[in-house]
């Protein structure tokens, strides 16, 4: 339900946008419109602007609506109209100077469309304006995110207890989802990887039929989606038998470089240097070119989203922000090692919001 801190949301919005002299902007990424307005449905657009509040959607979700946010303004287009026939007919009745476009969430189509319809009012580009906002988190967003991991935590540990060595990949990760939607989860957060051997070797594998009795080593990336939309990332590896060696070292590098780049996060401290305190580790042991991903990366309402730990990033962590750190080293043909907790900014240093057990467990 729209609430106070919606409001909040969208002051802190008005200000960003007064400042970049946009008279308004209209919001069409649906997970923005979320954030704004606390609606959790699709196909919707909001116009926000001072003394402007408008969403726009369809049939579909007006008790969605009614129930999620009923003191904002709805126009609802039926199924004679399409969104953009609506917004070309109801923008020009706010006599705005230029609209504002999430340039990175906007189809060319629709641009296309809304230039052609709204002539002469220009359509401003503006690029994760509200996604620096939602860096943020806020304390109602925090226990969702508490949450997220929790419903994924205890998804994993019932896939492991039901684990067997004639089972394949698919058929794990099929049970991992499943557990984490018995534990109150809305979805998996993303198509879990468990790859087993050498599949480990390939950081976005998709689990597939080979079985874990064929490899003593395994590997699982993970999350879940609480019910308000909020997302959790984990990455273990176990092994199922007698590790090589080579496993075992690689492990333990990983290992030390997470633990470095967690004692180093803390407010103030740019993403960049946080990235290159994992790396440094990783490039001393000798493994530079296995490890070729940034570090993490927030999350929230999206999997992926800022701030971006990575060697390219010159933004500072900041209280509230919620990433992932994550290193990696990946090694074609022998296997691959990734360790991934979920980690809190708090206004002295950082919590980690994970639980499982780092150790390497057979």
């Amino acid at each position: 339900m729209s609430t106070d801190r919606h409001i909040s949301r969208r002051q802190k919005l008005l200000q960003a946008l007064r400042k970049a002299q946009v008279p308004a902007l209209l919001v069409t990424n649906p997970k923005n419109v979320t954030y704004l307005t606390g609606f959790t449905g699709d196909d919707s657009s909001l116009l926000i602007g001072p003394e402007i509040l408008q969403l726009f959607s369809d049939t579909r979700f007006e008790t969605q609506l009614q129930t999620e946010c009923p003191t904002i303004p709805v126009e609802i287009r039926n199924a004679k109209l399409n969104m953009s026939e609506l917004l070309g007919r109801e923008l020009p009745k706010f006599s705005l100077a230029g609209i504002g476009i999430e340039s990175t969430s906007m189809t060319v189509e629709l641009f296309n469309r809304l230039t052609e319809k709204l002539s002469p009012i220009p359509l401003i580009p503006q690029s994760g304006v509200i996604e620096e906002l939602r860096q943020i988190k806020d304390a109602e967003e925090i226990d969702e995110l508490r949450l997220a991991v929790q419903q994924a935590e205890k998804g994993y540990r019932l896939m492991k207890s039901l684990l067997m060595p004639e089972m394949t990949e698919r058929q794990a990760a099929h049970e991992l989802e499943h557990g984490m939607r018995r534990f109150g989860a809305l979805k998996a957060a993303f198509e879990p990887i468990i790859a087993v051997g050498d599949h480990a070797a390939l950081p976005h594998y998709r689990a597939g039929l080979r079985r874990f009795q064929e490899s003593p080593f395994a590997l699982c990336d993970w999350g879940a989606i609480s019910p308000r939309g909020y997302h959790s990332d984990l990455t273990r590896v176990w092994g199922t038998g007698k590790v090589a060696p080579k496993l075992l070292r690689i492990y333990g590098v990983v290992l030390k470089a997470q633990q470095a780049a967690i004692a180093a996060i803390r407010p103030g401290v740019s993403c960049q240097s946080v990235d290159s305190v994992a790396r440094t580790v990783i490039d001393q042991a000798g493994y530079a070119k296995y490890f070729g991903h940034g570090l993490g990366h927030g999350i929230g309402l999206d999997i992926h989203e800022g701030p971006r730990l990575s060697p390219i990033s010159s933004e500072e962590l900041k209280p509230g922000m919620v990433v992932t750190v994550e290193p990696g080293i990946y090694l074609p043909g022998i296997g691959g090692v990734r360790i991934e907790d979920d980690i809190l900014i708090t206004r002295d240093g950082c919590e980690v919001l994970t639980s499982v057990s780092r150790e390497l467990e057979a």
